[in-house]
C-alpha cells in the first residue's frame, strides 16, 4: 500500500478491496490498527489544527474519502484509482466482522440514533456479534466510557463523533481501548440510523455529497462548506503553481 502526502497531510493510495483486506489480516494477528478516512474538511483544519495533524498521521491506514480529495490529488498528478467512503467501508466491515465472528462496538452520536444504528446493522447482518455501544455525549468521564469498550471483548469500535474531537479521542486513548481496530465514522451513524439521507450515487461520484448536506440542512452546513472548499481551492492552486503536492 503506497502512502502519499498531499497538501501536507499523509494519505495511503487502497481501493476498498484492498482496505478490507489489509484490516482483516491486522485483526488476524492481533496487530493494533488505527484508521482515519481524510476528506476536504479535515484536510483544510489540518493546516491549522496541529492537535488534529499530529493525531491523523499517528494513523496506521489513512484512507482517501471525500472526491474533492480525489480530484484535488489527482490535479497535482497522484493516482489515485478511487475512493474509500467511511460509511461504506463501515457496511463492508461490518459484513466481514459478521462472517469472521469479530465483535464490535459502536460508540458515537445522540443516545436514540445510536440505538437505531444497532438495530439497523442487526438487522442487515444478523450474525454480527455487537460487544456493546454507547452514545457520544460522555466528555464529563472520558475513561468510564473507555473502560466499557475495553471490557466489552469488542475487536473493531467505530467513533461516530464529530471531527476533530473523534480522532483526538482515538489517539489519546488509543493504547487503552483493548481493541485490535478503531476508525472515526463521523456521521456514519446519523446515516444508518435514517436522520440524515446520503447524496445520490450520481452526485457522490461527482465530489457533490457537501451540497446535497448544505441542501438537508443549510442554516448550518452552508457556512461550513463555503469556507472549507474555498480554502481548499485556494491551497490546491497556490500547491499546483509552487509545484508543491
Amino acid at each position: 500500500m503506497k502512502r502519499i502526502e498531499f497538501l501536507k497531510a499523509p494519505m495511503d493510495i487502497a481501493t476498498m478491496e484492498e482496505t478490507v483486506s489489509f484490516i482483516e489480516s491486522r485483526i488476524e494477528t492481533g496487530d493494533f490498527l488505527q484508521h482515519v478516512v481524510v476528506n476536504v474538511a479535515k484536510i483544510v483544519n489540518m493546516q491549522k489544527d496541529s492537535v488534529l495533524a499530529d493525531s491523523v498521521k499517528a494513523c496506521d491506514l489513512i484512507n482517501i474519502d471525500g472526491m474533492g480529495v480525489v480530484f484535488g490529488a489527482r490535479f497535482l498528478g497522484h493516482d489515485i484509482p478511487e475512493r474509500v467512503a467511511g460509511v461504506d467501508l463501515f457496511h463492508e466491515l461490518l459484513a466481514m466482522s459478521s462472517k469472521r465472528d469479530f465483535p464490535v462496538f459502536l460508540l458515537g452520536a445522540t443516545p436514540e440514533v445510536v440505538c437505531k444504528t444497532v438495530d439497523k446493522v442487526k438487522l442487515q447482518n444478523p450474525s454480527l456479534t455487537i460487544a456493546g455501544y454507547n452514545d457520544g455525549y460522555f466528555w464529563d468521564d472520558e475513561e468510564a466510557v473507555v473502560d466499557k469498550i475495553r471490557k466489552s471483548g469488542a475487536k473493531l469500535l467505530f467513533v461516530a463523533i464529530t471531527s476533530p474531537k473523534k480522532e483526538n479521542f482515538i489517539n489519546k486513548w488509543q493504547d487503552k481501548l483493548g481493541v485490535d481496530f478503531v476508525m472515526g465514522v463521523g456521521g456514519t451513524f446519523d446515516v444508518v440510523a435514517g436522520k440524515v439521507k446520503r447524496a445520490p450515487v450520481w452526485m457522490q461520484n461527482a465530489g457533490l455529497e457537501w451540497f446535497y448536506r448544505v441542501m438537508q440542512e443549510p442554516s448550518r452546513m452552508w457556512k461550513r462548506y463555503f469556507v472549507t472548499n474555498s480554502k481548499f481551492a485556494w491551497y490546491l492552486l497556490k500547491a499546483k503553481f509552487s509545484g508543491g503536492q
